[in-house]
């Protein structure tokens, strides 16, 4: 319509049945648009719905094993990390060091939490390197 004045606006609005909206307040002149502005919320809401949708969350899975954790165990805490990660979910993997085995070597110790991921059935890929805590070590895996 171009530049016209508010008292034309809202007459044009009201003649059409519709509402004079205004979009941008700071410009000069002033920018309205003249538009059913329920109908406007309504696909608002739908368009973040649908965004909403799409979206995929992803948990942090926990999983802990100790030094001394047997083979059976650990082929059970292996199957429901393989879960974990079918399902998209990232996994940390701590080894939990009690009394002395803090005091282990790093190399030993990677190695016992090597044994927990050689029995990941599921293809993965390591999210963030074995880092050492105060409880242990831990590593974050996520699928490829």
């Amino acid at each position: 319509m171009g530049v016209v004045s508010l008292t034309v606006a809202l007459a044009e609005a009201q003649k059409s049945g519709l509402d004079l909206i205004e979009i941008s307040p700071t410009a000069v002149p002033p920018v309205a648009k003249i538009m059913d502005y329920g109908k406007y919320v309504y696909d608002e809401k739908k368009k973040q719905k649908v965004a909403k949708s799409k979206v995929q969350t992803t948990e942090i899975k926990s999983i802990q094993v100790k030094i001394g954790t047997g083979d059976h165990d650990l082929g059970l805490k292996a199957k429901k990390v393989s879960e974990w990660l079918a399902e998209g979910n990232r996994v940390k993997v701590d080894l939990f060091l009690i009394g002395r085995s803090k005091y282990m070597e790093l190399n030993f110790l990677k190695e016992r939490l090597e044994r927990v991921l050689k029995l990941i059935t599921v293809e993965y890929k390591v999210a963030q390197e074995v880092t050492r805590g105060p409880k242990g070590l831990t590593i974050y895996l996520e699928k490829k």
